[in-house]
């Protein structure tokens, strides 16, 4: 379904952010009015209003589906009746259509995302694809809460809630936590409501729920930070949270305050000096604690790698959606000191070799490379197989990958450049393996430059000169004609010679 949403012009600015919250996330709390009337006067409802957190704090699993007339997959999911058949075997007893044999551990809340639809829009109006009200004679009607909140409420909802694209059905256990569930089937969708943790029924529980600090560390003081939950049926007033790593205690941290049932807070411990990353466990306690079981939770700071020099160069292939791929380095400050993408869009599944970048940085200091994919696939493997890699100026790779979320972030350290480094010009090659040319991009600084492509014993095979050049200057060498083997690209000017090998194939 990827991008099938963005065909709507209209729509596209909800969907550019980021991919749908990751499993684990605790869910935003919201209240929605239904649009049936009937449900207003049923009983169910004083007012026909329904808010998250009520259902959750009574014991149900609640489904999520947000979802827009509009939208064609939602409207073949809807007239499955997954949802419907859901509701009624398993919702909360004594609501409008559900059975009275029903196991009453379900809440099904029903989400139109976007918000310049018209109520008559759900009763087959302009603009929608069917009656979502009364979608066909075998379905009758639909009995579990359907929304049509206002724009503003719907732009909160698509925030809250990450979404990139309708349907997103989600399954919220009482704990608040959430996971994107998809479009199952009424028996699929119950049978995982098991997992869910049973509701609090002890006074005292606390829940390591996540590790918050930074996923990556160059070097020097490490401060981490960790999620707690109060999964008691009484407040939590003091936690105590304790991180180790190889046995030894490294940081300590203290919550005091008054946590209510499910709620979850952030403590930052102290910070852990001269930290060069690696595995952290971490264990949460609170007085008369009655679970064991959910303090503990393990994780793994990557430590940064080191480059030889301070030129870094980022390889980038991207995937047929290239407009999703963006990347960016930043300094120990922040700040934003090389990016690139997006890209064109393909027609179909395949993949594009873009031109390398590199970046002449400071030598000596702690740096983070960032990809990023909007759409939340990462760029490998359903739509091409995608790569990155950010190398340094021996080829040694400091960053890699393809599979990824929303985004994949490493750290790096520059080294000192040697004195032919710092003479050197900043060189790509590329396609390599290359077969119909050879692309050679480099930094030029106002002189004369010769660039040549020749074979192992040096015979030349091409090249040309460029006078007084200055800036991104590209050459490429057709290799068509070019014999299979290994080449090299030469770049001379004022007496220095770069070079970078290259396969032709």
């Amino acid at each position: 379904m990827k991008k099938l949403l963005l065909s709507v012009a209209v729509f596209g600015s909800i969907f550019s952010s980021k991919a749908q919250l990751p499993d684990g996330s605790i869910a935003p709390n919201f209240t929605v009015t239904a649009y049936q009337t009937w449900l207003s006067t049923s009983g169910a409802s004083s007012n026909g209003t329904y808010t998250l957190y009520n259902y959750l704090d009574q014991g149900y699993t609640v489904f999520l589906d947000v979802s827009a007339t509009w939208c064609g997959p939602c409207w073949n999911y809807h007239l499955t009746g997954a949802l419907d058949d859901l509701y009624i075997n398993h919702g909360p007893a004594g609501y409008p259509g559900v059975a009275t044999g029903t196991s009453d551990d379900v809440m099904v809340i029903w989400i139109e995302g976007d918000g310049s639809t018209a109520d008559a829009t759900m009763l087959d109006g302009s603009g929608s694809i069917g009656n979502w009200i009364e979608p066909n004679a075998t379905l009758g009607q639909v009995q579990f809460p359907m929304a049509n909140p206002a724009s503003g409420l719907a732009s909160q909802i698509n925030d809250d809630y990450a979404i990139g694209y309708y349907p997103t059905v989600y399954k919220i256990c009482p704990n608040r936590l959430l996971s994107e569930i998809g479009q199952g089937t009424a028996t699929a969708l119950y049978a995982s409501v098991s997992s869910c943790p049973p509701p609090a029924s002890e006074p005292s529980d606390v829940n390591a729920l996540s590790f918050a600090g930074a996923a990556v560390h160059c070097e020097g003081s490490y401060t981490p930070s960790v999620i707690i939950q109060n999964s008691g049926t009484s407040p939590l007033t003091s936690a105590s949270i304790t991180i180790t790593q190889g046995g030894n205690t490294v940081s300590t941290g203290t919550y005091t305050g008054s946590l209510a049932t499910y709620g979850v807070a952030t403590v930052t411990c102290t910070p852990i000096a001269n930290f060069t990353g690696g595995a952290l466990s971490v264990s949460a306690s609170t007085s008369g604690d009655a679970n064991a079981a959910n303090n503990t939770i393990n994780t793994t700071v990557a430590a940064a790698s080191a480059a030889a020099s301070s030129v870094i160069t980022v390889n980038i292939t991207t995937d047929r959606y290239g407009s999703e791929t963006t990347w960016k380095i930043k300094n120990a400050s922040g700040t934003v000191v090389a990016s690139g993408g997006p890209w064109t869009d393909l027609s179909s599944n395949t993949t594009t070799v873009q031109t390398p970048v590199t970046a002449n940085l400071t030598p000596n200091m702690c740096y983070t490379f960032e990809i990023l994919d909007s759409y939340g696939d990462g760029i490998c493997c359903a739509y091409g197989n995608g790569s990155y890699s950010v190398k340094d100026v021996n080829g040694t790779v400091l960053a890699t990958g393809s599979e990824f979320t929303d985004s994949e972030i490493a750290a790096f350290k520059t080294g000192v450049a040697s004195v032919n480094e710092l003479d050197a010009v900043a060189l790509n090659v590329f396609p390599n393996p290359a077969t119909d040319a050879v692309n050679v991009v480099f930094e030029a600084s106002a002189a004369d430059y010769f660039v040549s492509l020749s074979d192992l014993q040096g015979r030349s095979v091409a090249s040309q000169t460029i006078e007084n050049a200055n800036g991104t200057q590209t050459i490429v060498f057709a290799t068509e004609n070019v014999a299979k083997g290994s080449y090299i690209v030469t770049v001379r000017s004022n007496g220095s010679t770069t070079t970078k090998n290259v396969v032709i194939k």
